[in-house]
């Protein structure tokens, strides 16, 4: 887990007027959000069922819980075996470490160290609204592009599930239906947003450049950038972006992102119709309340909205080296092909 501390100290040698309640406020009067920030934390996206429709922990579940992380970590971390059995060729079809033929060892990942706090509570989960903080009902619509090509995300079987289930097109069927993360396009998963959410993995850190026109908000993974326009009206929709297109205003201390003008594939899993709200705005000098609302009619069935903090940090971004077109991408086409020709034999 990265140090994190405060970013006052730096803003304050820098020239940046500093309020004594919200921290520090740039030449216009407004918040000044600039700095870099570790987003990792343990609490989930959605509730999980073994809370009930608590929104909170107890300061001894909190404190459970990132001990039991820890003590996870920590087994996770020793020696390996050297006599141990290699894994089947090809691997053994679980999730996980690609197989289990081998992937990130846990020195490289960092998934958080405890739950967030807001308001003195430790969360159960990010989402808010629904009141028992998950996801909303999808609709019917919305479950069979689930289905579809890459939004697909079933354990591998090492069948060719596609071809016996008739779908068309397949998720192997054309590279560009592969998922944006696997392609190195954008972040795994909405790390980048909109909704920036954390990936539970690595490359946890996110910087805001702010000026009176533009902020700009990049994300350590895949190295995204979000540039939102303030004050501006959105494009014309013709104008269609992997990232949608965000104008930003204030209200008050808080600046409201809205987004839409996305493509036919938001990493958040949704249609080209999904419409994103964020609000971000200052806890204390080195702590912001990050807080969206996303909206999809194609996709679920009302919308949602959550919250989480995101701390300040003195650490570092540092490149991320990934690459679209690798080797690998082109084995998982031509593995799927041989997949098929499997499941077509036993059909006939």
């Amino acid at each position: 887990m990265r140090h994190r501390i405060g970013i006052c100290a730096l803003l304050m040698t820098a020239g940046v007027a500093l309020s004594a309640e919200k921290g520090p406020r740039a030449a216009d009067g407004h918040p000044d959000l600039s700095g870099v920030y570790d987003i990792a934390t343990l609490t989930p996206l959605n509730r999980p069922p073994n809370v009930g429709d608590r929104s909170s922990l107890t300061d001894a579940e909190a404190k459970a819980l990132a001990q039991a992380n820890a003590e996870q970590l920590a087994k996770q971390n020793q020696a390996s075996d050297p006599n141990r059995k290699t894994p089947p060729k090809g691997g053994d079809g679980t999730q996980g470490a690609y197989g289990n033929v081998g992937g990130y060892n846990t020195l490289w990942l960092d998934g958080g160290s405890g739950a967030f706090k807001i308001d003195g509570k430790y969360r159960t989960s990010i989402i808010v609204d629904p009141p028992n903080g998950r996801m909303p009902r999808m609709t019917a619509d919305g479950m069979k592009l689930r289905r579809r090509g890459g939004g697909d995300d079933r354990p591998n079987s090492g069948e060719a599930w596609w071809i016996k289930e008739g779908v068309s097109p397949g998720p192997y069927d054309d590279p560009e239906l592969r998922p944006t993360a696997e392609r190195c396009l954008a972040g795994f998963g909405p790390t980048a947003g909109p909704p920036a959410l954390p990936n539970y993995f690595y490359n946890n850190l996110k910087q805001i450049v702010q000026t009176k026109d533009t902020v700009v908000i990049l994300s350590e993974m895949i190295h995204d950038a979000r540039i939102v326009r303030m004050n501006q009206k959105h494009d014309p929709p013709e104008i269609r972006r992997w990232l949608g297109d965000s104008v930003g205003h204030w209200e008050g201390d808080t600046l409201v992102i809205d987004t839409v003008n996305f493509n036919d594939m938001p990493a958040i899993g949704a249609t080209r119709g999904l419409h994103v709200i964020e609000r971000i705005s200052r806890i204390d000098g080195g702590t912001l309340l990050y807080r969206f609302t996303v909206e999809d009619p194609a996709i679920w069935t009302r919308p949602w909205t959550g919250e989480y903090i995101w701390p300040a940090t003195d650490s570092r971004i540092y490149e991320y080296a990934c690459h679209e077109g690798n080797y690998s991408f082109g084995n998982i086409l031509r593995g799927a092909r041989e997949l098929e020709k499997q499941a077509l034999k036993t059909m006939k």
